[in-house]
């Protein structure tokens, strides 16, 4: 049996959690309200953040910036290789673990202020966004004021169901990734340049893909999930 409300519980649900956190927006409030349990402090964690002469060239060669998490920290070299033989294109990269969207927009705003941006912008983030769903669609609406509206921004969505976490806290997982999914959706109709990477269906279509392209209901497993998201992102930022 899927664990994955319909839109309408998702809605429902985001109705009552942002009357309940008009007072207080703190992660620990947060913590209780949305079932997924609390962020941890991300910033001691690891982190791939590329050189400024690979950002450089990523800006001046039709390359790609990369804000991501800890997926990312893990699979971005292989992303890297993999789009760089496909399409030439090369990747500089700004992933770091456990960091929720709003730092990972703050990195994006840095980047475009010190730098300037490339043709394509990839945000891998919304993984650690379940711990308080409601601020994500803000985060997806700074992103494209910061890119602007010829630019294409790929965003690849989430799945997240903690196997190692008590069957509650699996549901809320999967509750809370799905309402960050849904507000990318919902982003995707107002700004006519963001793509979305669907890993979430891609890993629904067939259930044994859960297990075998996850390692703990958040990671990909390696080789075969790496492989298997990193090509679906390789093909979204090939055809834009």
């Amino acid at each position: 049996m899927s664990m994955k409300p319909n839109r309408r519980q998702i809605l429902l649900a985001g109705a009552a959690a942002a009357v309940a956190t008009v007072a207080s927006a703190e992660t620990a409030s947060a913590a209780d309200l949305y079932g997924s349990g609390e962020l941890v402090d991300w910033t001691v964690l690891s982190r791939a953040i590329s050189s400024e002469a690979t950002i450089a060239y990523a800006r001046d060669n039709d390359g790609v910036y990369m804000f991501g998490d800890s997926i990312s920290v893990q699979d971005g070299k292989a992303l890297a290789t993999r789009l760089m033989g496909r399409t030439g294109a090369s990747l500089a990269v700004h992933n770091w673990s456990g960091r929720p969207t709003p730092p990972a927009v703050d990195a994006l705003q840095n980047w475009a202020t010190k730098y300037g941006l490339p043709r394509r912008i990839l945000m891998a983030t919304g993984t650690n966004d379940i711990f308080n769903p409601p601020v994500f669609a803000a985060q997806v609406d700074r992103t494209m004021s910061i890119v602007g509206t010829h630019r294409p921004v790929v965003w690849v969505n989430t799945q997240i169901a903690r196997t190692a976490k008590s069957a509650a806290v699996q549901l809320a997982d999967q509750r809370n990734s799905a309402w960050i999914n849904s507000q990318i959706s919902d982003a995707q109709k107002k700004y006519p340049n963001l793509r979305i990477v669907r890993w979430a269906e891609y890993l629904a279509a067939k259930p044994s893909r859960l297990t075998m392209y996850l390692r703990e209901g958040v990671h990909t497993t390696v080789p075969a999930g790496q492989d298997a998201r990193n090509e679906l992102i390789v093909q979204a930022l090939a055809a834009v």
